[in-house]
């Protein structure tokens, strides 16, 4: 092989991953960390190691979902090429099929998602034995998967005729409950001889590789929200509080924005929740980039239950307008985007003919992710709340997880108090692009 440089995997790696590199003795090895861990990094340098170092052998990487692969492990896997001093000449390289094969001996790394398998099956060469399966971001496998019975299928597929010489990897970043599948799963394999699990942190890293930026948003997490530190830094399964917004403070979340603030606003967006009768709210936010931070206008709230008087869309809308001009004439700054629940096609429609020209957008609706970037930008003091948002104030201090769903390992929200968490959810998913530029070490790997 063409080598750039000579490269020693200790200035590579960290050493916590040493002992495991080119142990071929455990079946299963299972690579868990905080934010910064390198992991993925490992995974990256392990695969191609392999194909380089071994005359005859196939590499599988995977992920739940093909269309998440080019992103995220075929790319780290092309900085692997280059970190460990090999010349990318010497590598045929192919986006589709995506595939990565080391020319002096033809030994291929292939990517696939669970959802593409098939396909990929027909591509192995049979005189390649497969000898390492990654699986990357396990957790996908779990809550939008069969878990187990999809891993035990995984390697019936690809361990066939190799029995000598095969390991399955697997790479995640824990969730925060402790009796999530994933984590159950990761404890009864930890009882099985042919299986190690390696936890790490961003603290077993060189500094020098990862920054004093990086270890100061370490250190102002910590300071911020311990817990919240815990689970995405340090990787622990920190377990659920009940309430979903723990860390919520009247006294440092809730700002009645300054006329300084106002200035340094680029533009409004909303967010809305709609029911009939169920409450419908409009909850106004504005983009801050001077100090990095979104910042709570004003909402509407109206509950037909509630109230005894159920609106119409066509009302609705005029409620919105209304609001709309409101909040442009004291703010002079524009409602620009609309992120509204994506069952309210009649409502959209009507405040579309309202105020023409509006930007209406189908919120992204995810809610486990959603309730993850909130609680990050809350707990890190970027995300306020104005005083005239009362009724979304009120439900910070009741929104909560099911209990006995928690204690069964399910993540699921109780779908009361939650019109105001939804509308503000929805904000916060749709500004997420410019979130994810002014703070990048926001974004965990997704």
């Amino acid at each position: 092989m063409t080598c750039q440089k000579t490269v020693k995997l200790s200035d590579i790696l960290i050493p916590k991953y040493y002992d495991t590199f080119n142990d071929i003795s455990y079946l299963h090895k299972i690579f868990t960390s905080g934010r910064a861990g390198t992991k993925s990094s490992r995974g990256a340098i392990r695969a191609v190691y392999k194909i380089v170092s071994d005359s005859s052998c196939s590499v599988v990487i995977m992920r739940k979902f093909h269309n998440k692969l080019k992103k995220t492990v075929f790319k780290e896997t092309l900085r692997a090429i280059t970190r460990l001093g090999l010349d990318k000449k010497d590598f045929k390289i192919t986006v589709s099929p995506m595939e990565i094969k080391y020319k002096p001996n033809g030994n291929t790394i292939y990517f696939t998602g669970n959802d593409s398998i098939d396909d990929t099956k027909g591509m192995i060469d049979e005189e390649k034995p497969i000898k390492l399966v990654e699986v990357d971001e396990l957790t996908e496998f779990f809550d939008k998967g069969d878990g187990e019975d999809e891993l035990v299928n995984i390697m019936a597929t690809f361990v066939r005729g190799n029995d000598d010489e095969f390991c399955m990897e697997y790479y995640f970043n824990p969730p925060k409950n402790d009796k999530s599948p994933v984590m159950q799963w990761v404890h009864k394999m930890e009882q099985r001889p042919d299986c190690i699990r390696v936890h790490n942190d961003y603290r077993d890293v060189p500094i020098e590789w990862l920054g004093k930026k990086l270890i100061q948003e370490a250190e102002n997490m910590k300071a911020a929200d311990e817990k919240m530190y815990e689970w995405l830094w340090l990787g622990l399964c920190t377990g659920l509080d009940e309430l979903v917004y723990y860390m919520f403070n009247e006294d440092v979340h809730v700002k009645e924005p300054t006329k300084e603030d106002i200035k340094n606003i680029r533009f409004i967006v909303c967010g809305v929740d709609y029911g009939q009768m169920n409450a419908t709210t409009y909850q106004f936010f504005g983009m801050d980039f001077k100090n990095k931070c979104i910042r709570g206008i004003d909402e509407f709230y109206h509950s037909g239950r509630e109230s005894g008087k159920q609106k119409s869309p066509s009302e609705y809308a005029l409620e919105f307008k209304k609001k709309k001009e409101e909040i442009e004439a004291y703010t002079k700054k524009k409602v620009l985007y609309v992120y509204i629940d994506p069952s309210a096609k009649g409502l959209a429609e009507e405040i579309k003919r309202t105020c023409p020209g509006i930007n209406i957008i189908d919120a992204n609706n995810t809610v486990k992710l959603g309730i993850t970037r909130v609680q990050k930008l809350m707990a890190l003091g970027h995300l306020f709340f104005s005083p005239k948002q009362r009724h979304l104030i009120e439900e910070e201090y009741l929104y909560s997880y099911d209990k006995d769903l928690l204690d069964k390992g399910k993540e699921e929200v109780i779908k009361d108090h939650d019109h105001c968490m939804d509308a503000k959810r929805y904000a916060v998913m749709g500004l997420w692009k410019y979130i994810k530029q002014l703070l990048p070490l926001l974004e965990k790997e997704e």
